[in-house]
Order: C-alpha cells, then sequence, then structure tokens
C-alpha cells in the first residue's frame, strides 16, 4: 500500500496529526496498565482467587474481539476523527462504572467498567492505528508507532506507581490485618474502605477523556480516505482482491497480533501475579509492571533511531522475537529478583513488535484498511486468552514452567510470522 496523499496544505501540517495521536497513545496507554495495579487492588479488595483476578484482563481485552468489527462500520460513517473522540467518550462512560462498582464492592461492576472501556478503546484503537500508519510513507510507518510506543508505554508506567500510591498504599498491612480479624461487621468496613479509593483517580480519568474527546472532535486533524484501490512502487494501480480474507500477510498477522498483545500483557500485567507467586509481597510486586514498560520505552527509542534507516521494519521484528525466546527461557531457569528482571526485559523484546507488526498486515489492503484494521484490533483479545491459558496452566504446574509454556510458542510464532508470514502470497 503506498502512502495515502494528503493535500498540500495539510501534508505541512504533517507534525500536528502526530502529536494529537500521540497525545491520544498516552490517555489510552495510562488507562490500559492500569490493570496491572487493578489486578491486585480487587484481588484484595473483592477476596479473589488468582483465576478471578485475572479476568480483569479477560473482561477489558475480550471488549476489543466483539468490538472490533463494529467499530469498522462505526468508522465508515463517522470517519477518522469524530470516531476517535466517540471512543474517548465511551471510555468516559466506562470509567464513570468504577464508582458504583466501588461504593457496592461488586467485582462484576468492576468488570461491566472495564469491558465499556475496552469498547472505547477498540473504536479508538481501529481509527488510530491505521491513521498513524498512513498519515506518512509506509516504510518509517514502525518508525511512527515507535513514537507512539513511548507516548503509550510513558504512560504506563506512570500510570500503576500513580495508582498503585493511592490505593495500594499499606496494602500488606491491610491483607496482614484481614486474616487476623475474625469480626465480619469490622472486615467489611475495612474492605468497603479500601474499595473507596479507587472513586477519586476515576473521577480525575473521566473528566480527562471527556475532555480530551472534545479536543479531537474539534481538532484540526485531516481526513484520509482509505476507500479507494492502492498504487505499487512503481506507480501501478492495484486493484483490491475479491475478499479481505485472500490477504496472507492480514491472516497470518491477525494470528501473530493475538500472540504479541497475549505476551505483552503476560509481561506487563502478570508479572505482579508472577511476582507473589515466587513469595514477593504485595508492597514489593505493585510497581512491576512500570519495569516492564520503562524497557519498552527504551526499545522504542532505538526503534525510532534505526527503523528504516538502519534496520527493515521485519528485520527488526526477527530480532524481537529471538530477544523474547532468549529472556522467556532465562526467565525459567533464575529465581526470584533476576528471573523478574527478565521478564521485566521482555518488555524491551516486545516493543518493536506492534510496530512492525500492524503495517506489515495492512500493507496492500486499499478499500479494506479499515476492515482490515479492525481485525488486527481484535487479535488485542490475545490480551484476554493468554493470562487465563497461564492461570490454568498454573494450577498443575511449577509458576515458571506454566509461564514458559505460555510464552515459548507465541514467541516461535511471531519469529515465523517476521520470516516468511508477512509476504504477500500474490508475489
Amino acid at each position: 500500500m503506498s502512502t495515502i496523499q494528503l493535500p498540500q496544505q495539510q501534508t505541512k501540517k504533517a507534525l500536528n496529526p502526530v502529536i494529537i495521536i500521540g497525545a491520544l497513545f498516552f490517555v489510552f496507554g495510562f488507562v490500559t496498565w492500569l490493570n496491572g495495579t487493578l489486578i491486585p487492588f480487587l484481588q484484595l479488595a473483592c477476596e479473589l482467587n488468582t483465576s478471578q483476578a485475572l479476568l480483569v484482563t479477560f473482561a477489558f481485552y475480550m471488549a476489543y474481539f466483539f468490538l472490533s468489527i463494529p467499530s469498522s462500520y462505526i468508522l465508515k460513517v463517522t470517519g477518522f476523527k469524530n470516531g476517535m473522540s466517540l471512543g474517548l467518550f465511551v471510555m468516559a462512560a466506562g470509567a464513570l462504572i468504577f464508582i458504583p462498582a466501588a461504593n457496592t464492592r461488586t467485582f462484576s461492576f468492576f468488570l461491566i467498567g472495564l469491558f465499556v472501556q475496552g469498547m472505547g478503546l477498540s473504536l479508538l484503537q481501529t481509527a488510530s492505528n491505521p491513521y498513524i500508519a498512513i498519515v506518512g510513507p509506509l516504510e518509517s510507518a514502525a518508525r511512527r508507532i515507535s513514537i507512539m510506543g513511548i507516548c503509550n508505554k510513558a504512560a504506563g508506567a506512570l500510570s500503576p506507581i500513580i495508582l498503585s500510591a493511592m490505593v495500594l498504599k499499606g496494602a500488606q498491612s491491610i491483607e496482614t490485618k484481614l486474616k487476623t480479624i475474625t469480626n465480619p461487621l469490622q472486615k467489611e468496613l475495612l474492605l468497603n474502605e479500601l474499595a473507596g479509593r479507587v472513586i477519586l483517580p476515576y473521577v480525575i480519568i473521566t473528566i480527562v477523556l471527556v475532555v480530551l474527546a472534545l479536543l479531537v472532535r474539534y481538532s484540526s486533524l485531516p481526513e484520509i480516505n482509505t476507500d479507494k484501490d492502492h498504487v505499487d512502487a512503481d506507480g501501478v494501480v492495484v486493484a483490491s482482491r475479491s475478499s479481505i480474507f485472500k490477504y496472507r500477510n492480514l491472516n497470518l498477522g491477525i494470528i501473530c497480533l493475538f500472540l504479541y498483545v497475549g505476551v505483552e500483557v503476560m509481561a506487563g500485567d502478570v508479572i505482579g501475579t508472577y511476582g507473589k507467586s515466587l513469595g514477593m509481597s504485595i508492597d514489593q510486586t505493585k510497581i512491576f509492571t512500570s519495569y516492564t514498560l520503562i524497557s519498552m520505552v527504551i526499545g522504542y527509542m532505538i526503534g525510532i533511531a534505526t527503523i528504516p534507516k538502519y534496520i527493515r521494519q521485519e528485520k527488526a521484528l526477527m530480532l524481537s522475537a529471538l530477544v523474547g525466546v532468549l529472556f522467556t527461557i532465562a526467565a525459567y531457569f533464575t529465581k526470584g529478583y533476576v528471573s523478574i528482571v527478565f521478564i521485566a526485559l521482555l518488555g524491551f523484546a516486545n516493543s518493536l513488535m506492534w510496530p512492525a507488526i500492524f503495517p506489515l498486515a495492512i500493507k496492500g489492503l486499499g478499500k479494506y484498511t479499515k476492515l482490515g484494521s479492525a481485525l488486527l484490533v481484535m487479535g488485542i483479545a490475545g490480551g484476554a486468552v493468554l493470562p487465563q491459558v497461564y492461570a490454568l496452566l498454573a494450577k498443575s504446574l511449577p509458576t515458571q514452567l506454566a509461564f514458559l509454556c505460555s510464552m515459548l510458542p507465541c514467541y516461535i510464532y511471531i519469529f515465523y510470522y517476521a520470516v516468511f508470514g508477512y509476504q504477500d502470497n500474490k508475489k
């Protein structure tokens, strides 16, 4: 797929869309990576076991699976800009649901709020990811998406630190106290006080999302028309195929993105649960997610400096998959904090995967770009499925072996896609 040409006046303002979309990536990065803190918080406040607590990621990421295709049709009506604004409003509605959820300490309400937030993010991601990929040359799309990744993961590194300071302060002493309290009423009061801590941060998040939605709605973001045939490298118009499923790079890319998001969530959101299973306290594990995201930011910075000047995006994806294999094996053969460090370093291995997979998978789709983007965003459901696979395996296997069995096959497939899978079957 060639670059979608913008009018000359808009091309001169190419930096403006990058800044606006960067702000969007920052916001939904902040919201997405709150899950790493919500898992131990809700496990404590709602008295959940590990499998139940990991329903946080299940509810959040499954929204992408159900809403991505409808999102592509919504975008056909609204266009990219209005679709992004609508997505932010839906996210704000999901954040508001946390208020009655906290007041009643009802886990199912929390899950509904997370699902609604995921609905909004599904629309936002379906619009913003292809937008930033095609607003400039495809060959440098991975670099632009890496810039978005820094915005996303920098916010993600901050979010667990900020939220844990507000809702998990003194969590270890509360957990100890709950084990010794025999009076049910006293225990209920303590748990209600803990659950109520989440209200203020989510009221603030709601306000920020509404303000940003209005700013995007009335911004100068240019609309991009993708509903047409694309032009190849020789300037020849290439007609779109009879079905979107005739694009091999997309079909295999959906699987690749599904597995990538799974390993990203495992390294980012599940790292705290992993540490706790190794005997670490909640006060120690509550900011482990930030370590993973900091290593991702470092990877994005390397991507910005090297893609496509020194390395092609498919080569970067191949090397990232290899590093993922090595760090996963290293996490298995080490113990304690050293094992945690290798899982955090998986953030570095994962950092260039989304920036490479997305443009490779939508390349050449032409009029199918919005639908192809929606199918790829459906793949984010991998973040719902893989933690559940891990939780199931961890019931019968040692924690580290369960982690290895969950992660290693995913990185092997991503390596395959980087070497062979991204190639179009029509070439």
